[in-house]
């Protein structure tokens, strides 16, 4: 039940604000001991049929901006697979500084524009290619995540709110199979040593799936509805608290 509640708020603020189901799922498995490269594995295996019910709402109430789909999904497939296949060899601690300081700072980005109302332009389509190769890396090895880096970066660029999130999110889907089959490859090849027994963890993936499920056919329909300027304060505020988050988390340790 935990990780049903867990898997419904996960799933409810991702699906509406195109961020935040992996550092809320992950930072809950990791409280409860469950190793780092275990976790990451287990929310993006739920992450699999959480983004295709998302997906699948944003697709139906036409938040996608399919001119920039293809490019991000492409290049946030090859950052996720390049992620995940070096996961063990790849301290996640040392990039997170940068990152967060990078969240908060588009964070700030995305308040200022909002209270400014500076309206929306249209982003040429090569743009989305680095954000997708960055995001699906940071997101694989834990760094920072896919929703965080890269609707912040889409959204920070000028890219109407509604749009960046339902794009993201519906590219998201994609991502998380690769990474999650990557992750599959590695550990049956011996590349991932220390994934440790996953299938200890399958209550946990089958909470966050089964909660993620209720709440993702939700989100089209409250990005459709929520006004531009209201999207725009909510993903600034929430990027700075996770900022926060993540860097007293780095202090503490």
């Amino acid at each position: 039940m935990l990780f049903l509640l867990v898997g419904i708020l996960a799933q409810a603020v991702d699906g509406a604000l195109g961020m935040a189901y992996g550092v809320i799922s992950s930072s809950v498995l990791l409280a409860l001991g469950v190793p780092p490269a275990t976790a990451s594995a287990s929310v993006h295996a739920a992450e699999v049929f959480t983004t295709a019910a998302s997906a699948t709402s944003h697709v139906a109430h036409k938040n996608i901006d399919w001119r920039l789909f293809l490019p991000l999904m492409i290049a946030g497939v090859i950052g996720g697979i390049l992620g995940a296949y070096v996961l063990a060899g790849v301290d996640g601690d040392m990039i997170k500084p940068f990152v967060v300081l990078y969240l908060a700072l588009i964070g700030i980005w995305i308040l200022w524009r909002a209270g400014h109302d500076v309206k929306p332009r249209r982003l040429p389509r090569w743009v989305t290619a680095p954000f997708g190769l960055v995001g699906g890396f940071l997101d694989a090895i834990g760094g920072g995540g896919w929703g965080p880096t890269v609707t912040s970066s889409m959204i920070g660029s000028g890219q109407e709110p509604r749009k960046a999130i339902g794009t993201v999110n519906t590219a998201e889907f994609f991502l998380t199979v690769a990474v999650s089959a990557t992750f599959v490859w590695a550990l049956v090849t011996g590349h991932w040593e220390e994934a440790g027994a996953l299938e200890n963890h399958a209550y946990a993936v089958g909470g966050l799936v089964a909660g993620g499920l209720i709440a993702a056919p939700f989100a089209g329909l409250i990005v459709k509805k929520v006004p531009r300027k209201v999207l725009s304060y909510a993903v600034g505020l929430l990027l700075i608290g996770l900022a926060i988050f993540q860097g007293v988390n780095l202090f503490l340790k």
